[in-house]
């Protein structure tokens, strides 16, 4: 399968995902729209697989639906309990890729976390590229793994990160990272969770 077809298979799976999970609750694309803050068509193209949400869009879904941003993922899932860990060896993840980021979320079959660790590769390079901010509710944490990276944040002077610099932001505050160098960077990110323990329960 083609780099192309595979982006195309995992939106529709994805969109799939969205919609059984608005048709349980019986709501329109009107209701969903109403409780999430999304925009109708925006929603009904991700239903469609034809655009792929960023990660403040992932957030906006999952607040409106009621569920753990790891049911976008995974069928199933186990909720975390006090004293327990889970490991995830290299090449466990489950992929999102929009224009301008791939995600790699890890532990999507571990739901109410209190944060939400992911990988990813920045493909952007100017802030042109970009069509606005994205910003959600909680705190954030950058870690470059490879390459240079530019955090942009609304507002602020940007901030330039080199491999083994980080970053720890109020994630309310509009923010874009790219790429500076030619090849695309690496980074580690981590967002916290403020519906930890609320939404679906998993089954086990």
């Amino acid at each position: 399968m083609t780099k192309d077809l595979q982006q195309d298979s995992q939106r529709i799976a994805f969109g799939r995902r969205i919609r059984r999970l608005r048709s349980e609750q019986n709501w329109t694309l009107s209701d969903l729209s109403e409780r999430s803050g999304l925009a109708i068509s925006t929603i009904s193209k991700a239903e469609r697989g034809i655009i792929a949400l960023t990660y403040d869009r992932l957030s906006q879904l999952a607040k409106g639906l009621g569920v753990d941003m790891s049911a976008f993922f995974t069928d199933t899932g186990v909720g975390f309990e006090p004293g327990s860990f889970a490991v995830a060896r290299k090449g466990e993840f489950e992929r999102q890729e929009t224009q301008n980021y791939v995600y790699e979320m890890l532990f999507t079959d571990l739901w109410n976390k209190s944060m939400r660790p992911m990988m990813g590769t920045l493909k952007a390079r100017e802030l042109y590229q970009f069509e606005d901010f994205v910003r959600h509710p909680g705190q954030e944490f950058l870690f470059v793994l490879d390459g240079e990276v530019t955090v942009y944040l609304d507002g602020r002077d940007a901030v330039k990160l080199r491999q083994g610099d980080s970053i720890y932001f109020d994630s309310t505050i509009g923010h874009l990272y790219a790429s500076n160098g030619d090849d695309d960077a690496r980074i580690l990110v981590v967002c916290e969770s403020l519906n930890a323990g609320r939404g679906v329960t998993p089954e086990p």
